[in-house]
């Protein structure tokens, strides 16, 4: 449990970082491009594996 403690106070440290920092307008465009990206994945993935399968010949 203290472990996960840790790695989440580093995430809000390195959060702090770029949210203190100029860079913040950057960041949440590249956040903004990679949310669409794997939104776009995610319903690939879900519609594969609702499909059914072809035996393998």
């Amino acid at each position: 449990m203290l472990y996960w403690a840790l790695v989440f106070f580093v995430i809000a440290l390195i959060a702090a970082a770029f949210g203190f920092g100029g860079i913040a307008a950057a960041a949440a465009g590249i956040v903004k491009v990679l949310f669409f990206v794997f939104l776009v994945l995610f319903f690939v993935f879900l519609i594969g594996g609702v499909l059914p399968r072809r035996p393998v010949a």
